[in-house]
C-alpha cells in the first residue's frame, strides 16, 4: 500500500476528477457519505453532535457530514468558521445546502465565537483543516482547538486532526493540534500517522475507501509503503522434497557475554524456528552449559575468553552471520566486533551491542559491508546518526545512512520502518505493544539470520522477517494477552505465523 504526501493526495483527487470523470463537489459528497456512515456505525443518534467546519474543503466535508447525520435524526449543531469571507467553492456549495435545512442548527462564525458546551456525551466532529495545512494554527483557530481539547467530548477528526501536518511536524505547535479519539482518514493513511509522537492526536484511525482513481494511485511515485500480507506471502520459499540440514543453510550467531546467555538463546531458537538447517553460536566458555541445555540443536564455538567476545572467528563455512545480542561494549569486545565485521564476506546482520559499539566508534560505520542489515531501536539509531527531534527527522537520517552506505536499516518500534539502500521505506503493519519486552529484538535477529542463511536475498529477508516477527507477536498476544507476553512467546508462535502466511493466497 502506498503512502502519499499531502501534495500527491491533492494530485490524486484532481486525477480522479479528470479521469473518472466526476465533479469535485460530487467527489466530496462521496467522501462525506463514507465519513457519515463510519460515524453512524460507532455512535447512535442519542449523542448530540457539534460540527466544527473550517473554510476549506475539509470544512466542506464536515458540512456535508452534518447534513447527512441530521437526515438520520441526529441532533446536529454546526459552526462554520468564515472569518475572512472566503470559502472554497465546494465548502460554499455545502454551506448553501445546509443553510436551507431546518433539521439542524447552523451558525456561521464571521467574528465573535461563543463556544458551545461540550460534555462527555457530546460528539465533536472536527472538520477545521485537513491534509492541505502547511503552517501551525494560531489565533482564533488555535483557541478553538485548545477549547475542544480541554473538553471531555468524544472527538472525531475528518481525514486529519486539525493542525497536524501530513509529513513533518518539526515546526508544529503541539498545543494547537486536535487530540482526536478517532481519525477517519480518506483513501490512504498519512505518513505522520505512523510516528509514535503523533498517536496522542490521531487516537484510533480508520481508512475509508472513497474510490479515488486506481490508475492515478498506480502512477503516483512514492518512497513510502505499508507492507501488505500478499507482499510477503509471495516471498516464502518452498522446500525441496530432498532437503536436508546441509541444504537449509548454516548461520553463525555471535552473541552472549557471561550473564547474557539469554540473548543468544532467543536468537538461536528463532533462527531454527525460521527454518535454518544449522546454527553455530560463537560465545564465551562460561555460557556453554546453559546453551547446551536451552538450545540442544545448536553447535557451540567457544571464544578464547571465558566471559565475553574478544576473538573474531572465520566465516567461510557460513551462509550468513549475525552479531550483537548480549555482547556488551567492553574495549576488547568492541575491537573483536569490528574485526568480525571486516572478516565477514557473507550476508551480515548487526544488532544490539554491535550497534552500540558502532555508535561509540562512528568511523567504523564506513567499514560495514554494503547490503548488511542493521536492526536498531530508536536509541541505538540515535547513537549512530545523532539525536532527532521527532520520528520524521530520525527516519530521514536513517534513510540517508542507508543510501550513503548501501545498507538495509530496520528501525524497530510500532510501524517498524524497513529502509532499503535505494531509499524505499516499508512500514510493517504487524506487531503490538506486548512485544515491548526484553529479548524481542534478539528474536528478530535470529529470524533474519535464519532466512538469510537459507538463501533469502536481503530485500526479501528484511520485509518477510519483520512481518513474521510481528505476526508471531500478534498471535501470541491473541492467546496470552499483551501484558503477559515474553520474547520466548514470540519464538513459540513463529510456527503459527509461518502457517498463517502460507495460507494467504499468492498473487
Amino acid at each position: 500500500m502506498k503512502v502519499l504526501t499531502s501534495i500527491q493526495i491533492k494530485e490524486l483527487d484532481a486525477y480522479t476528477i479528470e479521469h473518472e470523470p466526476i465533479t469535485s463537489l460530487d467527489l466530496m459528497e462521496r467522501a462525506s457519505k463514507a465519513l457519515a456512515e463510519a460515524i453512524m456505525n460507532r455512535w447512535n443518534s442519542k449523542y448530540p453532535v457539534k460540527v466544527f467546519a473550517g473554510p476549506g474543503n475539509n470544512g466542506g466535508d464536515a458540512l456535508a457530514v452534518a447534513r447527512m447525520l441530521a437526515a438520520k435524526d441526529y441532533i446536529v449543531e454546526v459552526f462554520l468558521f468564515n472569518t475572512t469571507g472566503k470559502l472554497s467553492p465546494d465548502c460554499e456549495a455545502n454551506r448553501d445546502r445546509i443553510s436551507k435545512k431546518n433539521s439542524l442548527t447552523f451558525n456561521e462564525i464571521t467574528s465573535q465565537f461563543n463556544p458551545p458546551e461540550l460534555t462527555e456525551n457530546t460528539l465533536v466532529i472536527d472538520g477545521l483543516f485537513g491534509s492541505g495545512l502547511n503552517k501551525p494554527l494560531n489565533g482564533g483557530f488555535a483557541a478553538v482547538v485548545r477549547y475542544i481539547n480541554s473538553s471531555p467530548a468524544h472527538v472525531v477528526s475528518l481525514d486529519v486532526p486539525s493542525g497536524l501536518f501530513c509529513e513533518d511536524n518539526t515546526v508544529n505547535i503541539s498545543q494547537h493540534i486536535i487530540r482526536a479519539d478517532l481519525t477517519l482518514t480518506l483513501q490512504l493513511p498519512k505518513l505522520s500517522f505512523l510516528f509514535a509522537e503523533n498517536q496522542e492526536y490521531i487516537g484510533e484511525y480508520e481508512v475509508l475507501d472513497i474510490g479515488l482513481h486506481p490508475k492515478g494511485l498506480e502512477l503516483a511515485p512514492t518512497e513510502y509503503h505499508i507492507t501488505e500480507p500478499q507482499d510477503v506471502a509471495n516471498m516464502l520459499q518452498s522446500r525441496s522434497r530432498f532437503a536436508h540440514k546441509g541444504t537449509m543453510g548454516h548461520g553463525l550467531l555471535v552473541a552472549g557475554s557471561y550473564g547474557m546467555a539469554g540473548a543468544a538463546i532467543l536468537a538461536a531458537k528463532a533462527s531454527l524456528k525460521s527454518g535454518l538447517g544449522k546454527v553455530t553460536i560463537h560465545t564465551p566458555q562460561k555460557n556453554n552449559d546453559v546453551l547446551q541445555v536451552a538450545v540442544p540443536e545448536a553447535i557451540l564455538h567457544h571464544d578464547t575468553d571465558d566471559t565475553r567476545f574478544v576473538h573474531a572467528c572465520p566465516t567461510d563455512i557460513f551462509q550468513a552471520v549475525a552479531i550483537g545480542p548480549g555482547l556488551g561494549t567492553m574495549k576488547d569486545t568492541s575491537l573483536a566486533v569490528i574485526e568480525q565485521i571486516r572478516r565477514t564476506m557473507c550476508p551480515l546482520v548487526l544488532d544490539a551491542d554491535a550497534l552500540n559499539i558502532l555508535g561509540e566508534h562512528q568511523g567504523w560505520i564506513l567499514q560495514i559491508p554494503a547490503h548488511s542489515i542493521l536492526t536498531p531501536h530508536v536509541k541505538e539509531l540515535d547513537r549512530m546518526v545523532g539525536n532527532s527531534q521527532n520520528s520524521y527527522e530520525r527516519l530521514v537520517k536513517a534513510r540517508n545512512l542507508a543510501m550513503r552506505q548501501q545498507l538495509y536499516i530496520i528501525v524497530k518500534g510500532a510501524w517498524t520502518a524497513v529502509i532499503f539502500p535505494e531509499g524505499g521505506i516499508y512500514f510493517n503493519p504487524t506487531g503490538n505493544p506486548g512485544m515491548a519486552t526484553a529479548g524481542s529484538g534478539d528474536v528478530l535477529t535470529g529470524i533474519l539470520l535464519g532466512l538469510l542463511s537459507q538463501g533469502y536475498k536481503q530485500q526479501a529477508a528484511v520485509k518477510l522477517g519483520v512481518y513474521l516477527h510481528g505476526l508471531a507477536g500478534d498471535l501470541a498476544a491473541e492467546e496470552l494477552g499483551e501484558e503477559s507476553m515474553t520474547a520466548s512467546d514470540i519464538v513459540a508462535y513463529l510456527p503459527q505465523a509461518f502457517k498463517k502466511l502460507k495460507g494467504i493466497d499468492k498473487l
